[in-house]
């Protein structure tokens, strides 16, 4: 019998479903500190947590310890390095509140609309305000979704009932896939613009991160309402703070950088603000505390090893390679366009790769979306595309091309309905070095795709790379390295700049149209 170990107040289903498979004991104690009862179930084979914090100190406690499962999404209270160095596998439960937060959303705009939190105490305290009082509805309003994983998905979904007009913004998710939920995508300034809510539903990253600033903020109407029940740091909030006078803006929270009592920085500018109330339903509660369970005996009983969020590169497998896979697909989607709607992904692994091509599909898919985490398995990365609307191939390779261990990704997209577009990028590992060998017909580069680099396409011509150089110059922006070749017709030339510091959209669209640029893109690695 296997001992699952539960510290935390989860919904009693888990330890049932364990109890009645019969392979398990379960010990639930929501009472005692998670550290006290390592100490005293040091037999203990799964750890069931929620917020509890599980340290070094606490995985070194529990010696016969394999797998601990996050009955939730998020993992960052866990030491996922330290349980892979001891050779544990590490689980969370995505999704399982994501219909929790999306009623959340749709409760905080109808308690706003209506009023009903002043309105609930100026009556309890013996007022009669009907007219101070006058609200607005839902329905017919247009609703924009930043991000249409689980949870905007299913925003969009709970609102149709209200016949609101939706609009939304993902980087990855196709004009079909988005057609078929009734969302209607569209750039993200057009979403601000066009929108009488807006709900944000990203992931707080380098790249997230208060990306929704004065100038989105700005773009809004008068009196529209802004919903945060994602994470806190993707919005500006000073931004916010400037800007919602103006613009009489409201604004929902649910999310702060921690979750702690005190004072929150945002109390004078929200006009609704819960303690993080979004995943906390009896019924969330009671999914994550099942699939938790079920995710245990499924590991065991038939190896599923979907939701590891602390995988191991596999044996044989150089990890470099994983970043060139990443590498490459971010190079080709910043030239593609990241607001291009991708339609299908050719992938080619060559040499000693073409054992590890499932493998390698998941630094592919994380390099498209924010969202999807790089720690999870082929199976999960070629379902999260088909659910994004986009075809993925794994290409078999002619060896005979004497590419060695390379990849190639080709990323295709729809320009406009009657045109298609193609990218096509090849990489390899160099003494260690990722290098860019390939870029369409561009061969024979090999540039290391490091810092920020920009890239413009162009109809050959004499003095178009000194026009580039005295633009970048203009904006304070200094080369540290240049690739200037031409294609196989020698009739057009790619310039490749590493620069030092990211170059402004207006600063590259400037340059582009100067030197009558063909394709063109800057990208940080």
């Amino acid at each position: 019998m296997k001992k699952v170990l539960i510290p935390t107040k989860l919904d009693p289903v888990a330890k049932n479903l364990l109890e009645a498979n019969g392979n398990y004991t379960v010990v639930q104690d929501d009472k005692t500190d998670i550290a006290t009862l390592a100490s005293q179930n040091p037999d203990a084979y799964a750890l069931i947590v929620r917020s509890e914090k599980v340290t070094a100190a606490v995985i070194d406690a529990i010696p016969s310890l394999k797998v601990v499962v996050r009955a939730g999404a998020g993992y960052n209270t866990i030491d996922i390095k330290y349980a892979r160095q001891k050779k544990i596998d590490v689980m969370n439960t995505p999704g399982a509140n994501a219909n929790a937060v999306a009623e959340e959303v749709i409760a905080l705009m109808l308690a706003d609309a209506r009023h009903l939190i002043p309105a609930d105490a100026s009556t309890r305290a013996g007022k009669w305000e009907k007219k101070k009082f006058m609200g607005k509805e839902l329905t017919g309003k247009t609703v924009g979704i930043v991000g249409l994983g689980a949870i905007g998905r299913l925003v969009a979904k709970r609102l149709s009932g209200f016949e609101c007009r939706i609009v939304g913004f993902d980087p990855v998710l196709s004009e079909e896939a988005a057609a078929r939920m009734g969302v209607k995508l569209v750039s993200l300034a057009d979403l601000f613009e066009q929108s009488d809510y807006v709900s944000l539903h990203i992931p707080e990253n380098e790249h997230t991160k208060g990306l929704i600033n004065r100038d989105l903020l700005g773009l809004m109407k008068k009196g529209a309402t802004l919903v945060n029940c994602a994470r806190a740091g993707i919005l500006n909030e000073n931004d916010l703070r400037a800007v919602k006078p103006e613009k009489g803006l409201r604004f929902l929270n649910d999310v702060y950088p921690k979750d702690v009592e005190g004072e929150k920085t945002v109390a004078d500018i929200a006009d609704i603000m819960v303690p993080h109330l979004g995943a906390s339903t009896q019924e969330a509660n009671f999914n994550a505390a099942k699939r938790a369970a079920e995710q245990i005996i499924d590991f065991d009983e038939k190896g599923v090893t979907s939701y590891i969020v602390n995988r191991d590169i596999p044996e044989g497998l150089d990890e470099a390679y994983a970043d060139l896979a990443y590498t490459i697909t971010t190079l080709t989607r910043a030239m593609i366009g990241t607001d291009t709607k991708l339609n299908s992904i050719e992938a080619s692994f060559y040499g000693e790769l073409q054992q590890f091509s499932n493998w390698l599909a998941v630094p592919v898919v994380c390099a498209l979306s924010e969202e999807f985490d790089r720690s999870m398995d082929e199976k999960a990365a070629i379902a999260y595309l088909g659910d994004m609307g986009i075809e993925y191939t794994s290409r078999k390779t002619d060896e005979s091309k004497g590419y060695g261990n390379s990849i190639t990704i080709d990323l295709m997209a729809n320009i406009d309905k009657d045109n298609l577009r193609r990218i096509s990028v090849r990489g390899t590992v160099a003494e260690g070095v990722l290098m860019i060998s390939r870029i369409g017909h561009f061969d024979k580069l090999y540039f290391e795709p490091k810092g920020h680099i920009a890239l413009f396409t162009y109809n050959d011509r004499p003095g178009v790379l000194s026009e580039i150089a005295g633009a970048m110059a203009k904006a304070g922006i200094n080369i540290d390295d240049v690739r200037n070749p031409h294609d196989q017709s020698g009739k057009r030339s790619i310039a490749i700049l590493k620069v030092s510091r990211p170059v402004p959209e207006e600063v590259l669209s400037k340059i582009a149209e100067k030197i009558e640029a063909l394709s063109f893109c800057s990208v940080s690695f």
